[in-house]
Formats: C-alpha cells, structure tokens, sequence
C-alpha cells in the first residue's frame, strides 16, 4: 500500500494558530450580531456571533468571549452609552483580539464595545423608515383626522402595572375641576423586540370594538361613580335600532401610552410595521412615550404626541377647562347683553310711562277746563239764580208754569214764586198785550 503524506491534527491547529496569529498581530473592530450572551459564574460573558445575508441566510458565526476582569469595565460603559445591557438580536461594534487555539478553535477576545455605533445603527434604520412612510404618504394621514372638542371616551394602550398608566389615570381622573372622563386600558407589552405586535394587536381591537362596530361578545367594565370620580371603563353602550344588539359608543382617542426608558428600551417605538399601523388607524392616536429627550417614529406619524403621561392627561383636560372657559365668556356676553337690553327697555318704558304721564295730565287739565265751562253754564242757568237776578216764576193751581195769559180767567188761582219765597194769589184781571 501506497504511503501518503500527512500530518497530525496538532500540526494542523498550530499552522492554522500561527497563521491567525501573523494575519491578525494587533486588535481590531468586528461589526456583528449577537445570537446569544451567557454570564458564567465565575464572571466570564461568553458570546456567540453571527452574520446573515440579506436574505436571513446565516453565513458566519463565531465565539467571542469578554473575560472577566474587562466584562463589568465595559458593561458598565455600554449601558451608560446605551441605556441597556448588551442582547440577542443586537448588532454591535466590537474591539477583539482574533486568537486561534489548538484545542478550542478560533477565539475572538473582546477589548472593547462600541456602544455609539448601535445607537447610530437605529438612527439609521429610524431615518430608512421615515422615509418609507413619506414614500406611502403615511406620515400626515392621522393630522387629517380632528379630536372632538370634548374628548371623553379614551382607549389607552399600556402595561398594566406602568407607573406611567398610574399618573396618567390619577392626574386624569382626580383632577381638580371635576371634569369627568372615561379610559379603558388594552394591555400590550411596552419594549422589546415583541412590542410593536403587541401594541398592533390592540390597536385592531380597539378599531373592532370602538368604531361603531356590533359587540361580539359581554359588554367591557362599565364604568361608575365613586366619591372622588369616576372609575376606568366605558359607559354609554346603546341598544342598536331594530336588532337589539349591543354597540360601543365610538372611542374619541386612542393613547399609546409609557412613561420613559433607555432608548434602546424604546427603540420598539420606531418599528415601521408600528408606525404604518398607527398612521392607518381611523381614531386619531396621541402618544406619551419618553421623556423630554425622546421623539420616536411613531411619535411622528401620530396625530398629537406629547412628553409624558402627565402633559398626556392635562392635553384632555385642557380641552374641558378652554371649553369651560367659552361658555364662561359666552354666559358673561349674554349677562352684559341682556342687563343691556334690559337697561334700555327700562329707559324706553320710563320715557314712555313719562309721556303717558305728560299726556294724561294735558287731557285732565283740558277735561278740567272744559269741566269747569259746563259747570259754570250750569250754574248759570239754575232757577234759583235766574230769580236771584229779578226773574219770579208763575204757576196755575196746578203747577204748571204759566207763559201766556191765553185761557185764564178770573178768580184763578196763580202761584208767584221769588227768590225769597212764594205768593199766593189770585186773578183779579186780564190785559192780553
């Protein structure tokens, strides 16, 4: 049999060492991603990384490993940087050391993380999605919806134990002017790789339930009255015409909703699937996500955002207390209009009962004199004054007034009446004229 040459897998792995070893003298910079990271015990961060093609097809993988005496320097480092801890799923810029052992292979020893070139890389895939959503002309569509006036049926989208959902619902619901509103919560996981299907979901639940559409199954929590105010849940469900089925009354706004958080905690909020969800709903969606140096994809594409869950209750609260203010001036307009008005019938019904007056004391004064002209002819013509003045008045035995000496006689006899009395007397002769 034929002898071939060979050698030993030793030899091998210490060409294969050495040749590493003069390719790679001195440390360099690897762009990959972590497929997974393990924290041994004893200190030792052992990570696993990997390339994939652009069509996921995984096409290199390797082992690096952070010992333990640089694993809590840099670790300490990136989270300052980036608000999180290194991750499955995470591309990063890495610092190693490439070695190659006999035994274990091929090692990459890791110096340094570059926590800047992961917070690049989402500013990166955040300006790629903002212009695929002006490329679907989806950035302006919820500003062309309007929230009502008054605002009072909310559908919030938050984690139910958030500290943000709690001061949003306390500040909302125990405010100070009594306004009352309603909220309902649809649970949905706030960070993570997992986020943006969670809160899609229950965006389409509330799009289900809170458009008008028939119930299909028990009525949600309604809401009540307490001593302070009112509870979460939504109240005003109306029997639909002619079927008898439950409907919803429509939501006013929907709130996504969460108070703050590293940035890579919150990078879920610049998820285009997120944002093109957002942008297609028909309720106009406002956003609290963050803090003040936070301002996300999908604060962008929602109809109003604001800071935090605090500014979010006060934004609905404002809408009441400048609508209260409305009808305040509109009450005090209408007061000084009609104490105006009112002013001026007062003058026109004192001008007029004045005229009245005038009018009604010319015609007594005229009826007075005029009066006093009847009194005076009456006074005049009195018999008792007309025989005062000379005049007697002569009556037969009968009493009749005597005007002519025609059809006497005599022996008649005739009454004479003066102003002082009367005589007796008879007719002792006749002389016609």
């Amino acid at each position: 049999m034929e002898e071939r040459g060979y050698i030993d897998l030793l030899t091998l792995q210490e060409y294969t060492a050495a040749a590493v070893s003069d390719a790679f003298p001195d440390v360099l910079w690897v762009k990959a991603e972590i497929s997974s990271v393990s924290v041994k015990s004893n200190g030792h961060c052992y990570l696993e990384l990997s390339q994939s093609d652009e069509g996921g097809t995984l096409v290199a993988k390797a082992r690096a490993v952070i010992w333990r005496s640089r694993y809590s320097t840099l670790l300490k480092s990136f989270i300052e940087q980036t608000g999180q801890a290194p991750e499955a799923g995470m591309e990063v810029l890495l610092q190693v050391q490439v070695s190659f052992s006999p035994l274990w292979g091929l090692t990459l020893t890791v110096e340094d993380i570059d926590g800047a070139y992961v917070l690049g890389q989402r500013e990166l895939q955040k300006r790629q999605t903002l212009e695929r959503l002006a490329s679907e002309c989806l950035l302006d569509m919820q500003k062309e919806l309007c929230l009502p006036v008054l605002p009072y049926r909310l559908a919030v989208i938050s984690a139910e134990g958030a500290a943000g959902w709690g001061d949003f619902r306390k500040h909302l619901l125990e405010n100070e002017y009594g306004f009352v509103l309603r909220a309902e919560l649809f649970e949905a996981t706030m960070q993570g790789a997992s986020a943006p299907a969670s809160i899609i979901s229950a965006l389409e639940t509330i799009c289900e339930t809170g458009c008008g559409h028939k119930a299909s199954g028990p009525v949600a929590a309604r809401g009540h009255m307490n001593g302070r105010g009112p509870t979460i849940g939504w109240e005003g469900w109306s029997e639909a015409e002619g079927n008898g089925s439950l409907m919803p009354a429509p939501v006013d706004a929907v709130l996504i909703l969460r108070g703050g958080g590293s940035e890579l905690d919150l990078a879920c909020f610049d998820d285009y699937e997120l944002a093109a969800a957002i942008a297609r709903c028909p309720i106009p969606v406002v956003t609290a996500i963050g803090h003040e140096r936070d301002f996300h994809v999908a604060d962008m594409v929602a109809n109003t955002y604001v800071k935090t869950p605090t500014a979010l209750a006060d934004l609905f609260l404002d809408c009441y207390i400048a609508e209260d203010q409305r009808i305040s001036t509109l009450e005090s307009s209408l007061r000084a209009s009609y104490t105006a008005r009112i002013g001026a019938m007062e003058l026109r019904l004192g001008a007029a009962r004045d005229a009245l007056l005038t009018a009604a004391r010319g015609r007594f004064a005229n009826a007075e004199a005029k009066l006093g002209v009847l009194e005076a002819r009456l006074a005049a013509a009195d018999p008792a004054e007309v025989l005062r003045r000379g005049f007697s008045l002569v009556t037969d035995s009968a009493g009749v007034r005597m005007t002519s000496v025609k059809g006497r006689k005599k022996g008649d006899a005739v009454s004479v009446r003066l102003s002082d009395g009367r005589l007796d007397c008879t007719v002792t002769d006749i002389h016609p004229s």
